[in-house]
């Protein structure tokens, strides 16, 4: 039988997209290139014409992730690598807008350029993640930077669940007034502050100011004993930056 040099030959994929054969040493061993570039090597014949090759650098996750080259992958279908499931979802918090309608105060925040390839997150993954016993590890963007609304290797930090929490504002239940200040019947200011799921009375106040500022120095006093607490079991720069972490009134 003779031989057929496939150089050239074009196809579309299974993701829609045109890719081309740059490389044709035998049916079990060619080369593709795709428009942006990529080049996908030993790769075989039928693959190329079923469509089941795939560029790597095409966006699969809200338009802006893809998964690289490299050894992370999403696993199998009932079975997803934690680092998939992460990075998958920490994208979705910030670019998927029906999740936007539920969650609005994720409308703002962004994934950095490096992370939009899993490969990059994987390998950041790796490298900080850790466990602590009975508890529910969580991606947090903004104990360490205040504010922060950039997902990044700098400005990320692995928590328990239990200390993310502690940072967590429900601003429609807040209302108008300060952070852990509520109006009452009687026409004064209570301020509350919550610690293991129970919201313990701190005072009463003529102003939501006044209210504010035993809020404040409860729970800046409160979020110091947690960091203790965790002292041995978390990262140094977590238990920093509780230490140093400032209630403000317009939080």
């Amino acid at each position: 039988m003779s031989f057929i040099d496939r150089t050239g030959e074009i196809n579309i994929n299974s993701q829609g997209l045109k890719m081309e054969i740059i490389k044709y040493i035998n049916s079990l061993n060619i080369d593709v290139r795709f428009e942006n570039g990529y080049i996908s090597k030993n790769k075989t014949y039928y693959s190329f014409r079923r469509g089941f090759i795939k560029n790597v650098y095409h966006p699969i996750v809200c338009g802006v992730g893809y998964m690289g080259d490299g050894n992370y992958i999403c696993g199998k279908t009932n079975n997803t690598t934690i680092h998939y499931k992460t990075w998958s979802a920490m994208l979705k918090r910030c670019y998927d807008e029906k999740y936007h309608q539920k969650y609005p105060t994720y409308k703002d925040c962004n994934v950095c350029e490096e992370w939009h390839n899993f490969q990059n997150f994987g390998k950041w993954f790796d490298e900080n993640y850790y466990e602590i016993e009975n508890e529910k590890m969580q991606l947090d963007k903004d104990i360490l930077i205040k504010g922060n609304k950039i997902y990044s290797p700098e400005t990320c930090i692995f928590v328990p669940r239990r200390i993310n929490l502690l940072f967590t504002k429900n601003n429609e239940i807040r209302g108008n007034h300060p952070i852990g200040v509520y109006y009452t019947k009687n026409k004064r200011f209570e301020s509350k502050l919550k610690k293991n799921g129970k919201k313990i009375h701190l005072c009463y106040a003529s102003t939501p100011e006044e209210a504010f500022e035993v809020y404040k120095f409860e729970k800046e006093k409160y979020i110091k004993e947690v960091a203790d607490e965790y002292k041995d079991k978390i990262p140094q720069r977590l238990y920093d930056a509780m230490y140093r972490y400032k209630v403000e009134i317009d939080d």
